[in-house]
């Protein structure tokens, strides 16, 4: 991915700045130690120390964080995860300190704890890696005086004021490589194979992988499908001798006039819904209404993990890299993004609660279409 921009690498002269912290909050992705790296090593360049805090606000609430030196960084960059570990389910405005006499929980603000966490530590500026969770908290931050730089994270590929999130493409090939394999067992045995793919509300990922490996339907929640058009594009397929069909379902994905498909729910999460089972009613549902014997396969988690592509490697470093950038230019209260094919920033609160979806007319589905992929809203 080609990105220019207009700043240099390295700014001439380093600011007053001496003493940064990094988090990575929300749910883990191919890339983060990328990121990592690359903002500790811009800063050690310029002599700022960087304090790792652990598993993301929860280490500013419980006060665990660490000094990082070049050897924790050096060798991460091929590595998935985090070195730091994370948290989806701290808030620092909405802390769980226990349970009551009626067994739920007891909430309560410890955005004090936080800021005591960052004074003790000396820490002058913060990077925050996340998503729309993480910037929502870090947005607040910003708000309260502490100098912020936001760099945007998720595999859903779903944060309003970026093009596009690293994580994204790692998850893209690994949701590819497995419908890749279902086909060949969907061939040999004539069967429709619906693949779940993760994304919540957004369908990039499903939109991607679907396109990447061929699929003959791809569904997603921006677009309500009708069980019909599913149905008719297997039968359709069967008479023409067609082996297989192969299905890509976002878990968000939804029947026309139906809901998401809720797997559980996680009370004490920012996020509670846990979407997921999409996969399942549709399996079963095309092989009663069409005779062709059906599987499904929910990827889940497999998603988030392993080693991330070359370029998310790419990104993350150029993403990092631009933290500090606007750091040095005391640029704060920003979030680092692409448009285009260009390094921009924007307000740390633009993705404060808001998810980019899928437009219906994204080149991509029109694409898709013109080969012949349906999307079960025809």
């Amino acid at each position: 991915m080609a990105v220019t921009t207009t700043y240099s690498s390295l700014a001439s002269t380093c600011p007053a700045v001496r003493r940064i912290g990094i988090l990575t909050g929300g749910g883990d992705c191919p890339g983060l130690n990328a990121v990592i790296r690359a903002v500790c090593r811009d800063a050690f360049h310029c002599g700022i120390r960087v304090v790792g805090i652990e598993d993301g606000y929860l280490g500013l609430i419980e006060n665990r964080c660490r000094l990082l030196e070049e050897r924790d960084v050096s060798g991460i960059l091929t590595i998935g995860g985090t070195i730091l570990g994370s948290n989806n389910k701290s808030n620092p405005q909405r802390h769980k300190v226990g349970t009551g006499p009626d067994g739920k929980p007891i909430y309560k603000d410890v955005l004090d704890d936080c800021l005591n966490t960052i004074r003790q530590h000396g820490i002058e500026a913060l990077v925050t890696i996340g998503g729309d969770g993480t910037h929502t908290a870090a947005a607040l931050f910003a708000r309260l005086g502490v100098p912020v730089i936001g760099v945007p994270k998720t595999i859903d590929n779903d944060i309003m004021g970026t093009d596009i999130t690293f994580g994204f493409q790692s998850a893209v090939a690994t949701a590819t490589l497995a419908l890749d394999q279902v086909r060949t067992t969907a061939d040999s045995h004539h069967r429709a194979m619906v693949v779940e793919v993760m994304g919540r509300n957004a369908g990039w990922i499903a939109l991607h992988a679907g396109v990447a490996s061929g699929s003959d339907v791809i569904l997603i929640p921006e677009m309500p499908f009708a069980i019909e058009a599913v149905c008719e594009r297997v039968r359709d397929r069967a008479k023409r001798g067609k082996r297989s069909s192969i299905i890509c379902v976002s878990e968000g994905a939804r029947f026309k006039g139906g809901q998401q498909v809720v797997a559980r729910r996680v009370e004490t999460s920012p996020d509670p819904i846990r979407l997921g089972g999409i996969a399942k009613m549709l399996a079963e549902q095309i092989e009663d209404e069409t005779g062709v014997e059906s599987r499904y396969t929910i990827l889940g988690h497999t998603q988030r993990g392993g080693t991330p592509v070359a370029a998310d490697r790419v990104l993350g470093t150029l993403l990092g890299s631009h933290a500090m950038t606007l750091l040095r230019q005391g640029k704060v209260g920003r979030m680092v993004a692409i448009h285009g094919s260009q390094l921009a920033d924007v307000d740390l609160a633009t993705p404060a609660g808001k998810q980019r979806l899928v437009s219906t007319d994204d080149p991509l589905i029109l694409a898709a279409r013109n080969v012949g992929t349906i999307f079960g809203d025809e």
